[in-house]
């Protein structure tokens, strides 16, 4: 057997290693050289031999095994002495102090820290001693004597058959450097950061931070921010409780509360700001609850300031600075869901004549109406209400019925306040108001009921007295439902076949000679019976319904003419009303001369009847049709004229041929010194325009006579006849022939 040298670059015997392996092969290899040695002990101790080699081969494998473990851990990793005395050093030791290993193992620790101090070694085995490892941050040094922070974990080991410790330092430097970077970026990011502990206490906040809570720098963090200083909001307005606070509620859940709105009261200097903030729960090692919460701050203020801007233009009526249709809606479906929903009633309120103010003196003045008539409302209502324009000039009022009697007087109180008259420039109007209302549950238990019946009151205020108020009944609930009833049945008339014509004679005054004829619709219905134009000719404009009407008409008198025509009679032409609404619903020219050619007329054969609302609707729109029905032949004439808008200025604009002067200036004339007055001042502007004057709504002799004295040659009425059906019209016809 031959000794067998340890191998090349095996270094430091692991703990337990001797020397004595190399010599006593050596004397075993003399012994086994003597002759003499008897042969059975040559054999034990060949024997021997192999068994020490195998032992050296196990020894230096363990060793290498050893030392490639030491030396594969990243950080420095030092063997010390329960003295101080450095035994081992692994090579991320070596190149961290950047020394050779011989020049620390056999030194004390100060080599690699000469700022520790005596007893440094005392707190260290005391924590060896209990059974615990020992961490510590301190400083170390490297051969060129630079500093390195390092966290240095310590625990007991046995190391060559005695107590010992391992240290393995983890360098700190990239760590620091991180936080150092960390903390600047904290602290000049623009967006606020705050760190409590799990008691909610507030530990640091970064400048963002103290910016926008509004502490000045030097002050106390913890001070500042004590909770009797501060209210906190939810997005809504309402105070939140502690538990509530997304910092409270991310401590308790552990988890992360995520963009929610906040806002902070603060209450010493009545400041409120809002903020959108991101909770993060942060564990200490080992625990299982939340030890500290990261707050990520927002300031939203100015977010919060322009939506709330944005809400109330979005609720508000741009022109008055009421409530808009939408934001009253919204209340009352609020007020309707609450407890309080059998206490709500509804103030509809029209204003009278205002359409005449507008149309005439133009929309800027009748902005600035409406712009005082709702300062006038909102005067008498004040805090008993919410005030609404509705739309136009419609306004509503909620209030509260709990207090008897309150609507009432909201409504006698607003009639007051418009009886002083509107001066818009150098004009003064009277405009005065019709208010419906309607009480909850009874009339409804949605806006849409309370608004709709207080609708029907309003407009039956209307048509019984102007400036007067009307509350929602039982009789006015039936006189809806058939309305409602009459509008179906009305809807169906035409394609019935309900609807007929009756022809009334306008004739020359002085001879009663029928000259033309207006056809005037009559409506039976099977279960109404015989219907009154006033009854349903205002609910076919308000339905639309009189586009299909008036088309009907239309075709209906032209072929009626044309039978007369063949016939021989002596007609000059047949006059149709038509509503402003066919002027927007369908092509009026095209329709009238389709009607035209079916029945074979000429256009002057044709008078078109047209109420003054015509006057006031899109001007160059109209403008264009009247010229293409002109062209067409046919005459234009303005019904009723003086009983509307009046719009002079249009007469002139417009190429209308006539006039026709309102029935109902006709009642009290002669006599009315008013009436009287109108009735010249219509014949007047007809003469100085050049326009031809029918007076209608003629009953009396007398009338007849002060109508020629002022010139008005033709005229229809009573005097001569009711409106006729076309059998009863074409004897008169043929009786005056001959």
């Amino acid at each position: 057997m031959n000794a067998r040298p340890p191998p090349a670059g095996a270094g430091a015997s692991p703990p337990g290693a001797s020397a004595a392996g190399p010599a006593l092969a050596e004397r075993l290899a003399e012994v086994l050289a003597d002759p003499t040695l008897p042969a059975h002990l040559k054999t034990l101790l060949h024997a021997l031999g192999d068994e020490l080699d195998a032992t050296r081969a196990a020894v230096d494998a363990e060793r290498m095994r050893y030392r490639a473990l030491f030396d594969a851990v990243p950080d420095p990793v030092s063997v010390i002495a329960r003295d101080g005395t450095v035994l081992d050093l692994n090579k991320a030791g070596e190149a961290a102090y950047k020394r050779p290993r011989d020049a620390i193992v056999g030194k004390q620790i100060e080599v690699l820290n000469p700022d520790l101090p005596r007893d440094h070694m005392g707190p260290v085995l005391d924590a060896l001693d209990r059974g615990d490892t020992y961490v510590v941050e301190v400083t170390n040094m490297r051969a060129d004597g630079t500093r390195f922070p390092v966290e240095v974990h310590s625990a007991s080991l046995h190391f060559e058959g005695r107590d010992a410790l391992v240290a393995v330092a983890r360098d700190l430097s990239r760590r620091q450097e991180a936080e150092i970077r960390y903390r600047e970026l904290m602290e000049v990011i623009d967006k606020g950061i705050t760190l409590q502990d799990a008691h909610g206490r507030f530990l640091y906040a970064n400048s963002a931070a103290m910016r926008i809570l509004g502490i000045e720098g030097g002050a106390s963090l913890v001070e500042a921010m004590q909770p009797e200083r501060w209210t906190y909001l939810h997005e809504s307005g309402r105070a939140l409780s502690g538990e509530e606070l997304p910092a409270a509620r991310a401590r308790d859940s552990g988890r992360i509360v995520e963009s929610t709105v906040l806002g902070l009261h603060q209450r010493d200097q009545d400041r409120l700001i809002w903020i959108a903030v991101t909770v993060v729960p942060q564990y200490a090692a080992g625990s299982d609850r939340p030890t500290q919460l990261l707050s990520l701050f927002s300031d939203i203020t100015e977010l919060k300031q322009a939506e709330e801007h944005l809400r109330i233009r979005a609720q508000t009526d741009a022109l008055t600075g009421l409530l808009n249709r939408d934001a009253i809606l919204k209340q009352l479906d609020a007020r309707l869901a609450s407890p309080d929903a059998g206490h709500v009633a509804l103030l509809y309120i029209d204003l009278d004549r205002f359409k005449i103010v507008n149309d005439v003196l133009g929309h800027d003045a009748g902005d600035l109406l409406l712009v005082e008539a709702a300062q006038r409302i909102r005067g008498v209502v004040g805090h008993d209400g919410l005030i609404a324009r509705f739309g136009g000039d419609e306004f509503l009022v909620a209030c509260s019925s709990a207090e008897a009697g309150l609507p009432e007087r909201l409504a006698q109180g607003i009639q007051q306040a418009f009886l002083p008259p509107f001066r818009l420039g150098s004009d003064e109007f009277n405009v005065t108001t019709s208010i419906g209302i309607s009480h909850a549950p009874g009339d409804g238990l949605t806006p849409r009921q309370l608004i709709q019946n207080a609708d029907v009151a309003m407009y039956d205020s209307k048509r019984r007295h102007r400036n007067g108020f009307q509350a929602f009944s039982p009789a006015l609930a039936r006189q809806q439902q058939e309305r409602l009833q009459t509008e179906t049945r009305l809807r169906r008339a035409l394609d019935n076949g309900e609807f007929h014509l009756v022809y009334q004679p306008q004739v020359d005054l002085r001879s009663g000679r029928i000259l033309h004829a207006e056809a005037l619709v009559r409506w039976h219905n099977p279960q109404l019976g015989e219907m009154r134009p006033d009854h349903f000719i205002g609910l076919a404009e308000s339905t639309g319904e009189i586009v299909r009407i008036g088309h009907w008409v239309l075709g209906e008198a032209c072929a009626q003419m044309r039978r007369w025509q063949e016939q021989g009679l002596p007609i000059e032409r047949i006059a149709v009303n038509v509503s402003y609404r066919q002027f927007k619903g369908e092509d009026l020219v095209g329709s009238v001369r389709r009607m035209l050619d079916a029945a074979g007329l000429p256009g002057h054969a044709l008078e078109l009847e047209l109420t003054e609302r015509v006057l006031v609707e899109d001007v160059a729109d109209i403008s264009r049709i009247f010229d293409e029905l002109r062209a067409l032949g046919v005459r234009l004439s303005i019904d009723d004229f003086g009983e509307g808008y009046s719009a002079l200025n249009y007469l002139r604009r417009l190429p209308i041929h006539g006039l026709k002067l309102s029935h109902s200036f006709m009642k009290s004339v002669p006599g009315a010194a008013s009436d009287e007055a109108i009735c010249q001042t219509v014949a007047g502007i007809a003469r100085s325009l050049g326009l031809e004057l029918v007076a209608e709504g003629i009953e009396t002799e007398a009338q007849r006579d002060f109508l020629l004295r002022l010139g008005v040659n033709v005229g229809q009425g009573f005097l001569f006849a009711p409106g006729l059906l076309p059998g009863e019209f074409a004897r008169r016809l043929a009786a005056q022939s001959t």
